[in-house]
């Protein structure tokens, strides 16, 4: 099975939901550091979509500029969350992965369990 995942080597999450891949028989696990190559705002889009939540829902808050930036506003439409989510990647909540069986948030860790 093919995993990806969309990671932080400075988030613990995301670093337990890598070591729970990569300690799984037969994942064949792609990394990509969002931080250094984020997704584009596309393949973000369909990413929540096939996760079934919102920009909104997979925004990273806590040590970001969401608040300073005005995205807290419920207000605020989903592209334009995504918009500031291309200038800023630190507002994608992580880790996010995708497998065959789907994609998901993967907070708390073991959520990745449902998708191998």
């Amino acid at each position: 099975m093919k995993a990806t995942i969309w990671h932080n080597p400075n988030c613990g999450t995301s670093r337990k939901t890598l070591a729970i891949l990569e300690e799984t028989p037969g994942v064949d696990v792609t990394v990509i550091e969002y931080l250094k190559t984020p997704p584009s705002r596309d393949q973000l889009k369909a990413l929540y979509a096939k996760a079934g939540i919102t920009p909104r829902e997979g925004m990273r808050l806590m040590g970001t500029p969401a608040e300073e930036l005005g995205l807290t506003d419920p207000a605020v439409s989903d592209d334009a969350i995504l918009d500031a989510m291309m200038d800023h990647p630190i507002l994608i909540q992580r880790p996010l992965v995708q497998t065959d069986k789907g994609v998901a948030l993967c907070r708390p860790q073991d959520k990745v369990r449902d998708l191998l």
